[in-house]
């Protein structure tokens, strides 16, 4: 999945096998630590791996903070609806288990996809919180958008974080 350059359009270089196995590494090792991070995914069908999907903490070089949401599939699993389906189940586990406030997600301005994503759980951009990544180089992966959603019950309610 990290070697395929439709899956790693907007997310930057290819990984070899050995750095993808040490990010898998450290998401465990996260997850480990906090009790929350990335899932593997699955066919609910075939039990075929399909990606990944989870909570990850903002990091520190980022000009926001929280949590955000996140999701990549494999280039077969495009389409399906697992993405919207993974997402829904990492909010629902984020405020119901966490008692997240608020989760957040980003992505480049030219995701079309992901940002598709994003809209339909639920979550809303402010162009006024669009920023560009400190942790990429300049180019065209800098410019990024950032959607937010807060708590909601279980009417659909918002609540005031």
């Amino acid at each position: 999945m990290n070697a395929d350059p439709e899956v790693r359009k907007y997310l930057g270089e290819l990984l070899t096998r050995e750095q993808s196995d040490a990010a898998v590494a450290l998401m465990q090792a996260e997850f480990d630590e906090r009790s929350f991070g990335w899932w593997a995914l699955e066919a609910r069908e075939t039990g075929e791996f399909i990606g990944r999907a989870g909570l990850d903490e903002v990091g520190e070089d980022m000009p926001f903070a929280g949590v955000d949401v996140g999701w990549r599939l494999k280039r077969s699993a495009w389409g399906h609806g697992y993405a919207t389906e993974a997402a829904l189940a990492c909010l629902a586990f984020g405020f119901e288990a966490l008692g997240l406030p608020e989760v957040v997600a980003s992505t480049t301005v030219n995701n079309l996809r992901s940002q598709a994503v994003m809209r339909r759980i639920g979550m809303t951009q402010d162009p006024a919180d669009d920023f560009e990544d400190p942790s990429v180089p300049e180019g065209p992966l800098r410019q990024c958008v950032l959607y937010r959603t807060p708590r909601r019950d279980a009417h659909g309610l918002h609540h005031a974080a």
